[in-house]
């Protein structure tokens, strides 16, 4: 509950980035999500389901209103109750922020 209350402060904040998506890459970012985070969250794109309840998909984010680079990088910085204690090295953050922001399938 308190990592949701933090991150709908963050999207209140509205589309000011800190996080550059501009040097990141997709591809690494996808492999990442795959190897690490496709064990609770559907990663792909189209999925709509994740195999660990409550685990929010990445199509899902990505398609959030108000989901910037900079709400992203909190979200995953924040502990989740049934998320292992994960730490992004910044490139790898960078990575798995671009691949999320590709998800987005709105015009």
């Amino acid at each position: 509950m308190k990592s949701m209350m933090l991150l709908a402060a963050v999207l209140a904040l509205g589309p000011t980035s800190e996080i550059h998506a501009q040097d990141a890459d997709i591809a690494a970012g996808k492999a990442y999500a795959e190897a690490v985070c496709a064990k609770c969250h559907a990663v792909l794109a189209g999925e709509d389901l994740s195999s660990e309840f409550g685990a929010t998909p990445f199509q899902e984010l990505a398609e959030r209103p108000g989901m910037t680079e900079y709400a992203l990088s909190v979200w995953l910085q924040t502990s989740h109750p049934t998320m292992p204690d994960i730490v992004l090295e910044q490139d790898e953050m960078r990575n798995v922020i671009a691949y999320i922001r590709s998800l987005d399938r709105r015009p």
